[in-house]
């Protein structure tokens, strides 16, 4: 059930079978790609983070749940921490060379 700041223009409907959606609920999920024609790109990140390192693995595309298991997979790889969200890969640390050989090692041949 949505909340009701989320449906401030609706005020009340007649209609028994009418079912409330926003403009985030007809937003589909893109299909994953298979990994040859990801076109993922790797780089580093400081600024923002209070002085931490990070890299970012970016240009994903597919669902919420591949990305996840995608970061999942590099982060036990690689024996670090992170996060995947919002279409990137977030990982403590520089660990640009590692990740891109990693990556290509698991099929995603145009990661740069």
């Amino acid at each position: 059930m949505s909340d009701w700041k989320s449906r401030l223009g609706m005020v009340y409907s007649t209609n028994p079978d009418y079912q409330f959606t926003t403009e985030d609920d007809l937003i589909e999920e893109a299909e994953t790609l298979p990994a040859t024609q990801q076109k993922l790109r790797v780089r580093m990140e400081r600024a923002g983070r209070k002085g931490k390192t990070v890299t970012l693995v970016t240009g994903f595309v597919g669902t919420e749940e591949d990305l996840k298991q995608l970061g999942k997979l590099l982060k036990t790889k690689l024996s670090t921490g992170g996060t995947a969200k919002d279409g990137e890969i977030v990982i403590q640390g520089d660990v640009r060379q590692q990740l891109v050989e990693l990556l290509k090692k698991e099929g995603y041949t145009q990661t740069k």
